[in-house]
């Protein structure tokens, strides 16, 4: 399966909770309410868990992730964590736990 597919698996699953597929800075996104939540860059799958919470060092725990830096230019989002395909068994808990953030 590739990121794409995996992107497209999540979509559909949250669907009904709301959350739509879009773009944010020419890449796939996952949006609810007109926020993004989930962003796909290379292999990458990079979530916005929010800076300090425990999902976010969770994530941020896991081999190969990395706070996302979607410029290329060392210029990260702090609320953002990308998690590598590698953890792609993952990535739905992520989403969720973004998705749960934005709708409170």
């Amino acid at each position: 399966m590739t990121s794409d597919d995996h992107l497209d698996a999540i979509a559909a699953d949250l669907a009904v909770r709301g959350a739509t597929a879009g773009t944010m800075f020419g890449k796939r996104a996952l949006k609810a309410h007109g926020k993004a939540f989930a962003c796909l860059k290379g292999d990458l799958l990079a979530f916005r868990l929010g800076a300090g919470r425990p999902a976010h060092t969770e994530a941020l725990a896991l081999p190969g992730a990395e706070l996302f830096d979607p410029s290329g230019k060392h210029r990260p989002f702090k609320d953002w964590v990308a998690i590598p395909s590698s953890h792609a068994q993952a990535w739905p808990h992520y989403a969720e736990v973004a998705l749960n953030s934005l709708t409170g």
